[in-house]
């Protein structure tokens, strides 16, 4: 007997397909919403699929039909995301709302929107707490988008019980900007070399996409209003990152430290941070009795695979615009043999 049913709104995204996949599992009846009503190739035949657009209005109360029991929304954004789902409070019995870290300040009031400032990037305490300041909420950044969603479905209380995960660096198969191209991409270019700012020692968590979906299962099965971190049991370093990638492909590259920041895109990765990002799962773990079902380097695999096979099929441009926002050649070789000749 199913536990219920489970809506995923965004479900075709990297975080959807996985959360589709968890919830089956645990025995729920699922409907995989998206704006073009796909299916995920490894979905069982028993999800059905729906095509929904949120912005189109009445369409997600449509969709819901007479009801679910819970609502699982990868991409909810802002506040209008967040009345939405308060105004269909009748229908939904509970909910699970995608956030991020990127809401998170330190005691300065710095957070990812001031990091391009000079000494704007935030010093967090090591781990981050959720009861850590935020930005404000309003319409101007991510991170104020965010935390005003956050704001919005908090709000309704009982009304509409909503566990929001504050998701940190996703990772996994179908990732629009797959930090781990950075290494993948150049041991596919032979490139002997890399070059990492911050002697390597930059940590940005990951979160692969299971470990939140496993979050994502647990939080349907025990609805309550409550803020989460989500995040991988490790937070390894830059340069640890390389290494575990270049086991998985079986390579050996020379790792070139710059004692401090990057020059240019010399020593830049996706996560390259003067300080330490790494967030606290404790919270998870006691209210909801989490426990990570990967790892970062048990991931790896997988994810190395599909980068692989998408960065032989297209320019990294094409496969992935999430890496293209960073507004970075990552892949800047002349830049990098430019650094070396005048440093030997």
């Amino acid at each position: 007997m199913a536990k219920g049913h489970a809506f995923v709104l965004g479900a075709t995204g990297q975080v959807g397909r996985a959360a589709v996949r968890a919830l089956v599992a645990d025995g729920w009846e699922v409907t995989a919403g998206s704006r073009r009503g796909g299916r995920g190739e490894d979905w069982p035949d028993e999800v059905r699929s729906a095509a929904v657009d949120r912005d189109e209005d009445g369409a997600l109360a449509r969709a819901l039909g007479g009801g679910v029991d819970v609502l699982v929304d990868i991409v909810a954004y802002d506040a209008g995301h967040g009345r939405q789902l308060t105004g269909l409070a009748d229908r939904i019995g509970s909910a699970v709302v995608i956030s991020s870290g990127a809401v998170y300040v330190d005691e300065r009031g710095r957070g990812f929107d001031t990091q391009d400032e000079p000494d704007g990037f935030p010093r967090y305490p090591v781990p981050i707490a959720e009861t850590r300041p935020t930005v404000a909420p309003g319409p101007g950044t991510y991170g104020t988008r965010k935390i005003a969603l956050e704001h919005e479905v908090l709000r309704a209380g009982e009304r509409l019980p909503t566990t929001v995960l504050r998701a940190a660096a996703i990772h996994g198969p179908y990732c629009p900007g797959p930090r781990e191209a950075w290494f993948v991409k150049r041991a596919l270019d032979g490139r002997p070399v890399r070059l990492l700012a911050y002697g390597g020692a930059s940590r940005f968590q990951p979160v692969h996409v299971d470990n939140l979906a496993e979050l994502i299962r647990l939080a349907a099965a025990a609805p309550g209003t409550r803020v989460l971190n989500g995040a991988d049991p490790q937070a390894p370093t830059v340069a640890e990152i390389g290494a575990a990638i270049d086991a998985v492909l079986g390579v050996e590259s020379e790792t070139v430290l710059l004692p401090g920041p990057p020059e240019g895109s010399v020593g830049q990765t996706p996560w390259t941070c003067p300080h330490p990002v790494v967030h606290d799962m404790a919270a998870a773990e006691r209210e909801l009795g989490y426990r990570p079902v990967v790892s970062y380097t048990d991931s790896l695999p997988a994810t190395v695979e599909w980068l692989t096979g998408r960065l032989r099929e297209q320019d990294w441009r094409e496969a992935f615009p999430g890496l293209v926002k960073y507004g970075v050649d990552f892949f800047d070789y002349a830049a990098e043999d430019a650094w070396l000749a005048n440093r030997a």
